[in-house]
């Protein structure tokens, strides 16, 4: 077996200190990767229970809603829109999207508001068309401007027809 000379044992003696600086080195970069992966973990671990958390919220109010009674229509009791419902003893609603600026949105919530006949709007007073236009969201001034009152009384006296024939 031949014997390392001087320069091989010199070489071999370099390369086994640059392999410990080496080691050295990769450990200290691999304690900070090792503490990010951590911190992402722990992180995604909060994230995981949080996420849990609002589906059980969420699941329970799934059960609440269906745990409440749907409530059942009331029969009709007339062939007239305006007849009284048994249940409730009130005119029953008129259709508010044949007045020219409401529309079928608009309908929903002038009854959302109380409002649900021709007479309602028809019985409406300066303060309560502006406290109306403001909680529906209508600018002020639209109740008189797209006249709606008179549009109420051609529904309510005179029917869809002379509406139509009046305000087109």
């Amino acid at each position: 077996m031949p014997a390392f000379t001087t320069n091989q044992w010199a070489i071999l003696f370099l390369v086994l200190v640059l392999g410990w600086v080496l080691g050295l080195a990769s450990r200290s970069g691999g304690a900070r990767w090792k503490r990010a992966l951590a911190a992402e973990r722990e992180e995604r671990a909060i994230e995981r229970e949080r996420h849990a958390q609002e589906i059980a919220a969420l699941n329970t109010r799934i059960v609440d809603l269906e745990a409440r009674p749907v409530p059942v229509a009331a029969p009709v009791a007339a062939l007239d829109p305006r007849a009284e419902t048994p249940v409730t003893g009130r005119a029953k609603s008129d259709d508010l999207s044949l007045i020219h600026g409401i529309g079928p949105v608009g309908e929903r919530r002038l009854n959302e508001q109380g409002i649900h006949s021709y007479r309602d709007i028809i019985a409406l007073d300066a303060n309560r068309k502006s406290a109306l236009e403001s909680r529906v969201g209508a600018p002020a001034g639209t109740i008189d401007q797209d006249r709606w009152q008179e549009q109420a009384i051609a529904l309510e006296e005179r029917g869809v027809d002379e509406h139509r024939r009046v305000f087109g």
